[in-house]
């Protein structure tokens, strides 16, 4: 099988056919899809201009679209070895307990539904790399918040489990985020209608 890199090297490769190329792209998304495969797929397109259905798009916008997922995906790959080596200090340090931030990492571990979206047509306009800088910073400020990480919208609506979305929580009205309930305040979460008994709150941690 082969791996992100060798299909971003595809998804550029002037000698195969724009379907081919498309087809790398989309397998790309199956190694690192920061709001799920679907939502990050209409992200792209959205951002290069090409319909999410064009069998043969345009294979410049392709390789846009290819930048930005890459730029994205730098950023994660060092947050994870930064993160992977603050553990390491922490339980060095006899600080061997997980805090909501460990649970988060876990769940996002490979670069997939890091940030998940209500619904692929809904999801943040800012490029991949912003949304997860701002994603990460909040979660390691530690401090919960009335406000989307994302976009600072302050309306949120529960979302259940459902097989439509790899996530249930909290999701932004305004930008279509679900955020983790920790990087959330009390007030905010019931607000969102989800009934808070302390868990999950980085002040219970």
């Amino acid at each position: 099988m082969a791996g992100f890199r060798a299909l971003a090297e595809q998804v550029r490769n002037p000698r195969l056919v724009a379907a081919q190329r498309r087809t790398a792209l989309r397998k790309c998304l199956e190694r690192f899809a920061p709001y799920g495969h679907r939502a990050t797929w209409h992200h792209l397109c959205d951002q290069v201009g090409i319909a999410a259905h064009d069998r043969s798009p345009d294979p410049e916008r392709l390789v846009a679209a290819l930048a930005e997922l890459e730029e994205a995906r730098t950023l994660w790959l060092a947050y994870e070895e930064e993160f992977a080596a603050r553990r390491r200090r922490e339980k060095h340090d006899g600080r061997r307990q997980p805090g909501p931030i460990d649970d988060w990492h876990r769940r996002t571990w490979g670069g997939c539904d890091i940030v998940p979206c209500e619904s692929p047509q809904r999801h943040p306009a800012a490029r991949l790399a912003v949304v997860l800088r701002r994603m990460i910073a909040a979660m390691e400020a530690g401090r919960p918040r009335r406000d989307c990480p994302v976009c600072g919208g302050t309306r949120f609506a529960w979302l259940p489990e459902s097989t439509d979305c790899p996530a249930s929580g909290p999701a932004c009205r305004e930008c279509g985020v679900v955020a983790p309930a920790s990087v959330l305040t009390s007030e905010a979460l019931t607000a969102a209608g989800r009934r808070v008994g302390g868990a999950g709150a980085f002040a219970a941690a």
